[in-house]
């Protein structure tokens, strides 16, 4: 089962035995053994009973609540692992470590590496489309990271990256019925960077809990800069899952006609625009299909879920940072 998206307006989320039910208007929603499930998404307004919220913080199971248009907007979990060497070393490190600067190069190599085999992907399915200025915009900003010595130098590489990435989305939406005017967040005011959006906070809800698992704490980062209730290495581990796990699935529902102009709706003062209940509910569907679908592990060298891979990057990192392997190793894939 995986994650639980709990998307009905006003439901009420309640324990039967070992299960969790969802319920709305008297009717039966959802009924899942909690053996199956690794986490609770509840996207809109919904009652939370406290036997459920006692099994999950006994279970470690977390449960974050996100606006109906994907806004982050918190998450209850239980307190953190014991694994305070994990934590130590991962504040030691702080600054401009020596440390810190190797974990963002990986970052910053892990993302922009998937950037570039996505638009060479890209370019080899469609030989019309003129995508090599964008390539070769993301291998000039590649070339010095190893070479680079300052955090603010790999923001700046990462920055001109992700310029280059999104300069070629437009040319990589082969459905006419969508446009993309460029990356908008604060509200996305257009169904493509809807999408992005939505995903992007999906993903930061997996990626927090994998790095909790591991023992980390999720505000303390080294790409993204301190700011008060951010969690800086939830959002720098998620950077190299960016183009493998959202992106992918945002092409998919577009290019592939999963979803269509009309699973959208726009709010009429702000101009945000977010899913319809169907969309809402392809869209998730989309997303849990790709976090549960397996590929070999670069590193590992075996299969894995991506769900999986979470975790594995956490400990990676984690070896890293308290110096049992030498380099941290992103997840690339060829």
């Amino acid at each position: 089962m995986g994650t639980v998206y709990i998307t009905h307006e006003d439901a009420f989320i309640g324990k039967t035995d070992e299960r969790i039910t969802v319920k709305a208007n008297k009717q039966l929603l959802l009924d899942v053994p909690l053996i199956k499930v690794d986490g609770v998404v509840v996207l809109g307004r919904a009652t939370v009973s406290p036997a459920v919220v006692m099994e999950l913080l006994e279970k470690r199971i977390p449960l974050s609540f996100l606006m109906a248009t994907g806004r982050y907007l918190g998450r209850l979990e239980p307190e953190m692992t014991k694994n305070i060497f994990v934590r130590a070393a991962q504040w030691e490190a702080s600054g401009e470590s020596e440390r810190a600067v190797g974990a963002v190069r990986g970052f910053v190599r892990g993302k922009l590496k998937n950037y570039r085999i996505a638009l060479l992907r890209r370019q080899r399915e469609a030989p019309e489309l003129d995508l090599q200025r964008g390539i070769q915009r993301l291998e000039d900003a590649i070339a010095p990271i190893d070479t680079t010595h300052s955090i603010n130098s790999l923001r700046g590489l990462e920055g001109a990256g992700s310029a280059a990435y999104f300069g070629c989305f437009p040319q990589s939406i082969k459905n006419a019925l969508f446009h993309f005017p460029g990356r908008r967040r604060r509200p996305p005011t257009d169904p493509v960077n809807s999408l992005l959006s939505f995903g992007y906070a999906l993903l930061r809800h997996d990626i927090q809990g994998a790095i909790n698992i591991v023992g980390f704490d999720p505000y303390l980062g080294y790409l993204h800069v301190e700011r008060y209730g951010r969690p800086g290495l939830a959002l720098d581990l998620m950077e190299e899952f960016r183009p493998l796990v959202v992106d992918a699935v945002v092409f998919n529902a577009i290019n592939n006609q999963k979803l269509t102009p009309s699973d959208f709706t726009a709010e009429p003062i702000s101009g945000a625009v977010s899913l319809t209940p169907d969309g809402l509910k392809i869209f998730l569907r989309m997303y849990e299909e790709k976090k549960q679908s397996k590929f070999k592990h670069p590193v590992m060298g075996r299969q894995c879920t991506y769900q999986e891979a979470f975790e594995i990057q956490a400990r990676l990192l984690a070896k890293y940072l308290m110096g049992e392997i030498d380099q941290y190793p992103p997840l690339v894939k060829k």
